[in-house]
């Protein structure tokens, strides 16, 4: 029994000092990966997080799907999901979760981070605070848990501000930016003539569900009128099914100061959100509602936008744009710039408007460091970008993955004694990203560094190889009611002749283009090297190609078949990894309608989309080669890239190789203290986390069962169950051998079995 008499005096609250190497405040995907990564290199972290679960916007409290690059596979970025810690997050979601359930989500960051014995969790704790020891230094920072009336002071030689509003570089004095620059001053073509202080506004969401009985619906009497909700500009977009974050454009707030106003813009998004369920209820006006119910509204808005902090650079249009490329990129981008207008819902503009480049773009280790504070980076949706630039950095898996970029640099600092901005030295840049790629960050452009890896030593003898001859048919064919490419990796020389079957339900033609893009490494079909037409008369016929006539460089290439709804060309079950059929077609959620059209003077490309479709749909056509395609080479696996990249970049085993096997022979015995693996799990994969449904639990790419022996026929690792796209293998003790043998099965008879790199170590 505890009793106090009174006090004259103003208590206090129970106060606890911590010290750290690395405080990272903010717990949403960009904290998370940042936490997780520098705990994993042996880095002390605290991470506080305001709010009872990890994700930021990403969490059961908002409720917003996690995307990045991929852009729900609506663009031109093909394998682009981004790599590391938020692909590992990604695919356990998919394999525990692939109906979306937003609270198993939860559970999955949670699990993530209390694995990690470095790092210290604080939630439902705010950080308010800073002290410093120095004008440019952080000492500690001051936090405040709800839950236990406890105060935190927290101190740590490195800080992380993660928390979107930057309430850290805010307190610590950094600068900031909050609104939209003018054109002039980043010679943005996007931007207005004049700097403004409007803002991307809040969105706040709701779950509805069909139950076996009546349920009626009393708005309260805070919530909108139907005749207020009906005279909102967009309240024709407004359908009586959709649910959650399909109702993104119930957006409001960024005429307001989204920082200090927050509680104000979530009221007004209640009675437009509570309005809209009335509306739909109650007023007629939609069709089998009477079974619908409320089953959840969210008591925290999805916020945008607010502070953007100074770094050492300001990532900007023209970087988006034309892929600029740097010296220290750490992580990249590919969500098209996407800039709503900031009255929201009230708006009679277009909810938004999506402006894609041909392909991803690098961002640089600069933006994430703090211009002004010396032991102080930034991650997630304050990093250092213009207002435009920002309408593409913001999405979350994007802040994931730079995120992660921030938790090993952190790592680097305290290992080797350094300030941030010291890594920006080449030796230290190098270091870094060689870091961050071992982990699958995937950088773009930037492959491991081939000299850590004892495998590039090795003589490297395989099992078999697949040579692309063909897809072998299926009894389905594909109505070309839309141009449908094939596309493949070819080899710098002369193209392949291709042939395919196809239905012809009257006499017609037939015209297949074969298309390269500008840019070796991008995804967007924009030159055509060769057009030909076939005359086809009605019936089943096998069409051939030549295509020897053109040269190719050492890059994708897609043989684009022009639509014809008269025309059917037969598929394939097979699926091959670097390899996938594509479409010019619309795709609404990402503004893509075919093709983006540039406004005038916008800075913008103009360009046609063409994007696959999700399985268990999206078939290979049943095409042939000649000569075969030869892209699946052994020595493949040591070049140090982990995706796609002008090449297919893997090891790809024959289909009718029954046991798949590659070696690895030395001439003299080494010491293998671990092996890492890197196999194909779809990076073009958008991977969605709640709401929408995924067809499977596991990639049907990736390697399930597989076993590494030595020379002396000692199994040091065999594993069974496999769904991740990194195995890192770290041996109990340390091995001496001269050869290593890796023996692995086919995912399935339809795929072969596939590996993109191969690190010992």
């Amino acid at each position: 029994m505890i009793k106090q008499e009174f006090s004259s005096k103003p208590r206090t609250n129970k106060v606890i000092n911590l010290e750290t190497d690395f405080v990272v405040a903010g717990g949403g995907l960009a904290g998370v990966c940042a936490a997780i990564t520098a705990a994993r290199a042996g880095t002390k972290v605290v991470l506080v997080q305001d709010r009872p679960v990890l994700g930021g916007n990403a969490s059961s409290e908002v409720r917003v799907w996690a995307l990045g690059a991929t852009s729900h596979m609506g663009n031109n970025n093909r394998w682009s999901r981004e790599g590391g810690v938020i692909d590992e997050i990604m695919l356990e979601n998919l394999y525990t979760n692939k109906d979306g359930n937003p609270i198993y989500f939860d559970i999955i960051l949670l699990d993530k981070v209390v694995a990690e014995p470095n790092i210290t969790l604080l939630l439902n704790t705010a950080a308010y605070q800073v002290n410093k020891s120095s004008d440019t230094t952080i000492s500690s920072i001051h936090a405040f848990c709800s839950q236990s009336s406890t105060q935190y002071v927290i101190s740590a030689d490195l800080f992380c501000d993660a928390t979107g509003d930057g309430i850290v570089g805010f307190n610590a004095g950094a600068s900031f930016r909050i609104g939209a620059e003018s054109s002039n001053e980043f010679n943005e073509q996007l931007a207005g003539e004049v700097e403004s202080n409007q803002l991307l506004g809040h969105t706040l969401f709701f779950y509805s569900k069909k139950v076996d009985h009546p349920v009626k619906y009393t708005a309260p009497a805070f919530a909108y009128t139907h005749e207020q909700i009906g005279a909102l500009p967009r309240s024709k977009n407004i359908q009586g099914d959709d649910s959650g974050i399909k109702f993104w454009w119930v957006e409001y707030g960024g005429v307001r100061d989204t920082i200090y106003e927050t509680e104000e813009i979530k009221w007004e998004l209640w009675k437009i959100v509570y309005g809209i369920w009335d509306y739909i209820k109650n007023s007629g006006k939609f069709e089998d509602t009477e079974n619908l119910t409320l089953e959840w509204v969210g008591t925290v808005p999805g916020k945008r936008e607010s502070r953007r902090f100074n770094g050492e650079y300001m990532l900007k249009q023209q970087d988006i744009v034309e892929q600029k490329l740097f010296f220290d990129a750490v992580s990249f981008g590919g969500w098209a710039i996407d800039i709503h207008p900031s009255e929201g819902v009230f708006s009679d503009k277009p909810a938004c408007s999506q402006f894609h480049s041909k392909g991803v773009y690098q961002i640089p280790y600069r933006c994430f460091l703090s211009k002004d504070i010396d032991n102080l980076f930034f991650a997630g949706r304050n990093i250092s970008a213009s207002h435009i630039a920002y309408g593409s950095t913001r999405v979350m898996i994007t802040c994931a993955h730079g995120g992660q970029a921030v938790g090993e640099a952190a790592a680097m600092c305290k290992q080797f004694a350094l300030k941030p901005k010291a890594l920006l030295a080449t030796e230290q840049m190098t270091k870094l990203q060689q870091r961050l790629n071992l982990s699958g960050h995937g950088i773009p452009g930037v492959p491991i560094n081939p000299e850590s890896n004892e495998a590039t030593n090795a003589n490297i003898c395989v099992s078999s190889e697949l040579a692309l001859e063909q897809f072998t048919p299926q009894d389905d064919y594909l109505l070309l009611n839309q141009s449908a490419a094939q596309l493949v990796p070819l080899e710098a020389g002369a193209a392949p002749k291709i042939t395919v079957s196809v239905k012809a339900l009257k006499d017609t033609s037939l015209t297949c283009e074969l298309r390269t893009s500008q840019k070796t490494e991008n995804y967007t079909p924009e030159v055509v090297l060769q057009s030909s037409s076939k005359q086809i008369a009605a019936g089943l016929h096998t069409v051939e190609f030549d295509f020897s006539e053109s040269n190719v460089s050492e890059q994708y290439a897609f043989f684009c078949f022009l639509a014809n709804e008269n025309i059917e060309i037969q598929t394939s079950n097979q699926r091959v990894t670097g390899v996938m059929t594509v479409y010019n077609k619309v795709h609404k959620a990402v503004s893509n309608n075919g093709a983006q059209e540039a406004p005038s003077g916008s800075g913008i490309d103009s360009f046609e989309f063409w994007t696959p479709t999700r399985r268990p749909a999206g078939y290979n056509m049943a095409m042939s080669f000649s000569p075969p395609l030869k892209i699946f080479s052994k020595d493949q696996v040591v070049n140090g890239h982990l995706r796609p990249w002008l090449r297919s970049n893997a090891w790809v085993a024959d289909y009718v190789d029954k046991n798949p096997m590659l070696r690895l022979e030395w001439d003299h015995d080494i010491v293998i203290n671990g092996i890492t693996l890197f196999f194909d799990c779809d990076y073009d994969h958008a991977l969605e986390t709640v709401l929408m449904e995924h067809p499977e639990s596991r990639i049907p790419f990736c390697i399930k069962s597989y076993r590494i022996m030595t020379f002396q026929g000692e199994v040091i690792a065999e594993v069974k169950d496999n769904y991740q796209t990194v195995n890192r293998i770290e041996l109990a003790r340390p091995v001496r051998t001269s050869a290593l043998v890796l023996q692995v099965e086919h995912p399935s008879e339809d795929v072969p079995a596939a590996i993109y790199e191969v690190q010992v170590w």
